[in-house]
């Protein structure tokens, strides 16, 4: 998994997990305005507001979120 700095090309999309780095965690994207320089997350239940410089995308391969998806098992019935 690599995070990747969000430039003037690149933008987070609303519902997209991103990495904040002052608190260390994956958040949840809310909103994200380029006008403002500010995105609107999502994490422990809250809503907050940062500087996009504080946050970056997260890049994970084709194996990565294979093996995810493997390891996490279904939420309904408990199999793995």
């Amino acid at each position: 998994m690599d995070f990747i700095e969000i430039t003037e090309e690149l933008r987070a999309l609303p519902g997209e997990y991103i990495y904040h780095e002052p608190t260390r965690q994956v958040v949840l994207c809310g909103s994200f305005s380029r006008r403002n320089n500010q995105i609107r997350a999502f994490a422990h239940g809250r809503l907050f507001e940062d500087q996009i410089e504080n946050f970056k995308k997260i890049k994970m391969t084709t194996k990565e979120r294979r093996e995810r998806s493997v390891r996490r098992g279904c939420q309904g019935c408990g199999k793995k």
